[in-house]
Parts: structure tokens; C-alpha cells; sequence
């Protein structure tokens, strides 16, 4: 028995070593896995970017990679562009000039988009526009159209400042995207940037198939200015009694020329946009006081009836929450669908800096996927 139990205890042994070598094993795998998630998480969760200051005081709750975009412009040095003429102002560094900058000094790479552009020119009353039509790489066609609006107070910027914008978006949505270089204050004051962008809409739903585009799915999409503009062209598209965009997306837009709104209260110093240069904007494009209550630039005094489907993007740190915000509740009043989100921790013009602000992709993705909604109905 003796013998017999100890050879059994050796089974039991053996067997039990065996069982230990497996467990102890699979137990530090799986401990070497949770430290390796924990890792990437943690690399995930790290600013991409990180300020080299302290926050500023109209910002305390700025996310780090916001911040150190707003640090790098300002690290330019140039002059507030409310002291400058229009045509000096032009010539200033951008946001996208910070955006760049922050990019190569810390190793990132532009988002790789699948997309082609070529130019194009159109008439418009008195003149003539620049297009820049982008259009995806792989897909036959054709493609859903967003017609898109570039921001700048009407006055500043150009399609290039808003290259990253339009490039994600026309990714991301699958379309072909026209970008539309509208004529620009004070030389052309209000209404030409709305006149010629409402031409540019009208160009693309009776030329659609020449940009392997649907005329049946045309959506307008702007910021800021932009943002003004595209919603301007919903209402005329309208009142004039044509073919509606399918679906309007409005990030940060100028939606009324009241400056005495709790976020222009609270961001009288915000960068890059605040109170005394939306004002600089204003006296800029409005010929006068009473332009100012055109409902084509009071959006939220306007009419809002029979509108598309609308999309409103807005940032926390910025002087236009405000009036983003109520426009929506407008909206959506009138009987509009409405999504509306306003993204904490960022300023305006954070929309397109995908490529370092995590923020700024989420809205993107966001704009997006709203877009495809209404292509795909």
C-alpha cells in the first residue's frame, strides 16, 4: 500500500506540476496581456500633443491638444487682425498654418483621404467663382454631393485654409465634395457671398452628373461664415422653389448679429475667434445696420419652415455657442429634425483638426454619418 501510494502521490504530483506549469503560465499571459492593454490604453488616453503653458483664462477646461493649437498660433506673433485691413488680414497665419506647425514638430502625419480634387470655374452674377471639387478615389459613381462653404467672417480664409475639412468629409461620407471660393468683403459685401454660393448650389443640382455626382442627394455643409451660408441656401432653395438639400450641416455657424449672448459675454477674449473680430466680420460684409436683420443672416429670427434635416456642430469656447445652440432649438421648433452636440473643451475652428485633436474627429465622424442618413434614404 505503501508503495502503491506513494506511486500515487507521484501521479498526483506529476499531474498537479503539470497543472501548476499550465495555470502559472496561462496566469502571466494573462497578466502580461492586462499590462499591454493597460499600456495602449494609456498611450491612447495621452494627449497626442501637450501645451507648453497654463490655460488660459477664458479656457480653464481647454483640452491639452486644443490648447496647444491656440499656443502656436499665437506663437506667430501676428498682429489682431481687427487692426489690419481685409487684404492685410488675408496674409496673416491661419489656424490651419497652427495646426500644421504642431503637426511636424511632433511627427504627424496628414489622415490619408481617397480622394482626387480638380478645379473648376463658374459664372455667377457679375463674375465668376472657383470650385474645388473633390471626389472619391475607389466606388463608380455617382457619388452623393456635398456642397461646402468655407468660414472666415465672409471676409478671410480661402478653400485651402479648409482643405482638411473638405477632405475628411468627402472621405468619411463617401462624396463628391464641392468647395466654393464665394467673393469675399468688403470688396463684395452682403448679399454676394450669399448670392454666389446659392449659384454654386444651383451649378452642381443642374450639373451633378459632370462630377459623376446624384442630383437627387446634394447636401450643403459649412462653417462658421460657412455655416451661414449653407443654411441661407436651404432658405432660398425654398422660397425660390427648388430641389431642398437633403440634409444641412452647420458647424459653429453665425447664425444672428447679436453680440450680447451669454457665450459672447463669456468669450469676449477667446482665440481664434472672438467678440471684437466677429464684430471687425460684421462691418466688414454688412453694407449697414439694417443687413445685419436680413434673415439670411438672422438665422434665428428667420423663417425655419420646411427646412432639411440639420446637423449643428458647436464648440464650448467659442462666442457663437450661443446663438448655435438656439438655432437648433429654432429649428426644431419649426418642426425641423434637428441633431445638435456641442463639443466641450474646444474652440471654434477645431472642426478638421482631426489629425490631433480627438475632439475634432468625433465631429467629423459625426457630420458624416448624419450625411449618409439622408444619402441613403
Amino acid at each position: 500500500m505503501k508503495t502503491k501510494y506513494l506511486t500515487t502521490e507521484k501521479k498526483i504530483s506529476k499531474g498537479y506540476s503539470a497543472f501548476s506549469h499550465v495555470f502559472y503560465k496561462g496566469l502571466i499571459v494573462a497578466i502580461l496581456g492586462i499590462l499591454v492593454l493597460s499600456s495602449c490604453k494609456k498611450k491612447n488616453d495621452e494627449p497626442k500633443v501637450t501645451p507648453t503653458g497654463p490655460k488660459p483664462e477664458w479656457a480653464p477646461n481647454i483640452k491639452p491638444e486644443m490648447q496647444a493649437v491656440i499656443e502656436k498660433l499665437a506663437s506667430f506673433g501676428a498682429p489682431p487682425l481687427t487692426t489690419l485691413t481685409a487684404q492685410e488680414a488675408r496674409k496673416q497665419p491661419s489656424f490651419a498654418d497652427a495646426l500644421k506647425a504642431v503637426m511636424q514638430e511632433n511627427g504627424i502625419s496628414m489622415p490619408h483621404t481617397n480622394v482626387d480634387t480638380t478645379g473648376k470655374n463658374i459664372p455667377v452674377q457679375g463674375g465668376s467663382i472657383h470650385l474645388r471639387v473633390y471626389t472619391p478615389q475607389s466606388g463608380n459613381g455617382p457619388f452623393p454631393v456635398i456642397v461646402y462653404y468655407h468660414g472666415g467672417g465672409w471676409v478671410i480664409a480661402n478653400l485651402d485654409t479648409y482643405d482638411a475639412s473638405a477632405r475628411a468629409l468627402a472621405d468619411k461620407a463617401g462624396a463628391v465634395l464641392v468647395s466654393v471660393a464665394y467673393r469675399q468683403a468688403p470688396e463684395y459685401k452682403f448679399p454676394t457671398a450669399h448670392n454666389d454660393s446659392y449659384a454654386a448650389y444651383q451649378w452642381v443640382l443642374n450639373n451633378a452628373s459632370t462630377i459623376n455626382g446624384d442630383p437627387t442627394k446634394v447636401a450643403v455643409v459649412g462653417e462658421s461664415a460657412g455655416g451661414n451660408l449653407a443654411a441661407a441656401v436651404s432658405i432660398m432653395a425654398r422660397d425660390n422653389g427648388i430641389a431642398l438639400p437633403v440634409h444641412e450641416v452647420l458647424v459653429y455657424p453665425i447664425a444672428g448679429i447679436d453680440t450680447t449672448t451669454a457665450s459672447y459675454n463669456k468669450y469676449v477674449t477667446s482665440k481664434p475667434l472672438n467678440k471684437p473680430l466677429m464684430e471687425w466680420f460684421f462691418a466688414k460684409y454688412l453694407p449697414d445696420a439694417e443687413a445685419g436683420h436680413n434673415p439670411l443672416i438672422n438665422l434665428v429670427g428667420a423663417n425655419l419652415a420646411g427646412l432639411p434635416p440639420t446637423t449643428i456642430i458647436s464648440a464650448q469656447l467659442d462666442p457663437l455657442q450661443s446663438e448655435g445652440e438656439m438655432l437648433a432649438d429654432k429649428l426644431q421648433t419649426a418642426g425641423v429634425t434637428v441633431t445638435q452636440k456641442t463639443f466641450e473643451g474646444v474652440t471654434h475652428e477645431f472642426f478638421g483638426m482631426g489629425a490631433v485633436v480627438p475632439d475634432a474627429e468625433q465631429a467629423e465622424n459625426m457630420a458624416a454619418d448624419e450625411l449618409k442618413k439622408s444619402f441613403n434614404k
